[in-house]
């Protein structure tokens, strides 16, 4: 075991770091099995250099200047309180009141954070996400220490590392991946990591900070927001092992967590993209794709301790794929996955329901903000036949709302009248005994919601908005 000193002081050698003490928990270097190539002395001397220059970290993260950064992102960013009732509004004039006290409990590492609040939202592909709303103050604790700690690890992530980082975009990490697909990589191992901010190994973790982060005190203080209580249906439950995503410290661990995945695989020479915890490994044969996923599963289990989901992790040809929502053509041109069409429709159909009782113009506000935000993601992939036959699915079932609100037949011919269809059409469709759906097929129906009808009414159209994006 080390001097006790040398601990408090944050003066721990590189060779002593193969035993070192946390909140009176012994991590050991044997149970984290750090590769061979990561041991060289090159990285060993970059450690020890990085851990002389962080040895009073806290300092920073406590220095009032950067608290007050803190609390205009956290302010900025919004979102609800947390389990002490504090909301986002009240952080500035707590914070001029207690600025003081907080760097005492920063600089003399007696800091504790509260529990955390539970939330679960669903997932699109079934099951749900865990999500853990930290208090306000807590919020912004974690983000003066993302303040100071990004800009130092932002210089040793991979630069195929695209998920929660400055100037990166998943845009990126998808033009990124057609290039490889351009250069005959058409196989693709897709690994899907089982519930990785939960299974984050907390022993693993604070290793891999220790070898380039001096100061003992910041240590703890992470260690401490790992281990606080997750609190669901009023009661505290303590947590072993993940990061929940929800504070503003989470997407930076978990990039430092797979940073050394994103290494091994450069270490193999292999063509691949991370966007956070989606890992994509491009190569010219199935039979390397199958040799790739064996071999990089068996890594991330017995070398990462994250679990890989064999049922949902596969071995695809590029233009089955579903990364980030797209998949690739053989030519390397980004397209619309099957799974993103089918979300969207899924969608467009709870807003235009016929029995919601909306207006008509409240509807076309919805659909107009989920069409928009959509074709601004996708507006590289090449989708326009898709498009085309979209939109006119989506007006139809708008003329089936529209048709259903003049209620009787009589409203429905007066309607029809009105926007210029002549009278004996009118009346043939609304004294029809067919349904709402097939009523909005009919002739008078297109003839009076024509396309000119729905650009009058403000409803985005989608290839013409699609077409000036893509351009």
């Amino acid at each position: 075991m080390m001097n006790p000193a040398k601990r408090q002081n944050g003066q721990m050698s590189l060779a002593e770091l193969d035993e070192w003490q946390v909140d009176g928990s012994v991590y050991s270097g044997a149970d984290v099995n750090v590769t061979a190539t990561r041991r060289t002395g090159e990285w060993h001397a970059e450690c020890e250099r990085e851990r002389t220059l962080t040895e009073d970290l806290m300092g920073s993260i406590a220095d009032l200047s950067n608290l007050s950064r803190a609390c205009q992102r956290v302010i900025s960013n919004g979102g609800r309180g947390g389990v002490d009732g504090m909301e986002v509004e009240e952080l500035r004039e707590w914070l001029s009141i207690n600025y003081a006290m907080l760097q005492r409990q920063l600089l003399g590492g007696r800091y504790v954070p509260q529990a955390v609040r539970g939330v679960k939202i669903p997932k699109p592909k079934g099951g749900y996400r865990q999500l853990g709303i930290p208090t306000v103050v807590d919020r912004l604790v974690q983000q003066a220490i993302l303040q100071v700690l990004s800009p130092r690890y932002e210089a040793i992530f991979s630069e195929r590392s695209y998920g929660f980082r400055r100037g990166r975009s998943a845009h990126q990490a998808l033009h990124q991946a057609a290039e490889y697909v351009k250069e005959g990589k058409r196989y693709v191992v897709d690994i899907d990591l089982a519930k990785f901010f939960e299974e984050v190994n907390h022993s693993r973790l604070l290793w891999v900070l220790s070898t380039r982060i001096g100061d003992k005190r910041v240590l703890k203080l992470i260690h401490r927001f790992l281990q606080s209580g997750l609190l669901e249906g009023g009661l505290v439950n303590q947590r072993i092992k993940g990061t929940p995503q929800g504070g503003p410290l989470s997407p930076l661990l978990s990039n430092i967590v797979l940073d050394e995945l994103d290494k091994e695989l450069e270490r193999r020479g292999h063509s691949f993209v991370r966007y956070a915890d989606d890992v994509i490994v491009l190569v010219g044969s199935e039979q390397a794709a199958i040799r790739v996923q064996a071999s990089l599963t068996e890594y991330i289990e017995r070398r990462l301790k994250l679990r890989v989901n064999r049922d949902k992790s596969r071995i695809v040809r590029c233009w089955g794929l579903n990364f980030l929502g797209h998949g690739i053509d053989v030519s390397g041109h980004l397209m619309l996955s099957q799974a993103s069409e089918k979300r969207l429709k899924a969608k467009l159909k709870d807003k235009t329901m016929r029995n919601r009782g909306r207006s008509f113009e409240q509807i076309l506000q919805e659909v107009n903000r989920s069409l928009s935000g959509w074709l601004n993601y996708f507006r590289y992939a090449r989708m326009k036949g898709k498009l085309k036959a979209l939109e006119s699915w989506l007006k139809h079932r708008l003329r089936s709302y529209r048709l259903k609100q003049c209620k009787r037949a009589i409203g429905i011919a007066r309607w029809l009248q009105y926007l210029g269809v002549p009278r004996d059409r009118s009346w043939t469709t609304a004294t029809s005994r067919r349904g709402w759906w097939r009523k909005a097929a009919s002739p008078a129906a297109h003839e009076g919601m024509n396309n000119d009808w729905f650009r009058r009414q403000g409803l985005i159209q989608a290839v013409d908005y699609y077409t000036r994006l893509h351009t």
